[in-house]
């Protein structure tokens, strides 16, 4: 097994290790690069309530979004605020998502300094199927979208529970 060799003598890391600094080096790095740093955090618990899969995925902030987020600052803002999540099977999706399967209400969506965070639940049943797409909007149906996201499969089952937690970090 190879090991890479820190600055300090004898301290080394293994292969687990290396890829852990990488993922902390890059989750630093993306947002210093591109702006404002968003992600998405993807659970499915099985029936049970354990963890069958998590991913975190970077994401884009439309161009809704954009413009809703600096209506915002007007003494009167005339654009909808993000009051619902949607999920869909297809990808690349720039103004609602390209094949949605379900949506639901905002479970929460709080603000801790410059970080907001909003979290969308999906009980057993509800929004079965192949997952690669999930977006943010301002109505129940339709809508404006004001984040994106499209990934690699995520399967939930018909006895599996979704919660997806979107976090917005001014910087």
């Amino acid at each position: 097994m190879s090991t890479l060799t820190a600055p300090v003598d004898g301290l080394r890391f293994n292969a687990k290790q290396r890829r852990g600094i990488i993922w902390y080096l890059l989750g630093r790095l993306f947002p210093a690069l591109f702006g404002m740093p968003l992600h998405l955090e993807v659970v499915v618990r099985d029936a049970n309530g354990r963890v069958k899969q998590r991913r975190r995925i970077y994401n884009t902030v439309t161009t809704a979004g954009k413009n809703a987020v600096m209506d915002q600052l007007l003494a009167s803002p005339t654009l909808g605020k993000p009051t619902h999540m949607g999920i869909g099977t297809g990808t690349g999706g720039t103004t609602s998502l390209t094949t949605e399967l379900d949506r639901n209400a905002l479970t929460s969506k709080t603000r801790s300094n410059a970080v907001v965070t909003m979290v969308g639940d999906w009980a057993a049943g509800d929004g079965t199927g192949a997952i690669t797409e999930a977006g943010v909007f301002d109505a129940s149906s339709a809508g404006n979208m004001h984040l994106y996201s499209s990934f690699s499969t995520v399967n939930k089952a018909a006895g599996d529970t979704l919660t997806l937690t979107w976090t917005l970090t001014g910087s």
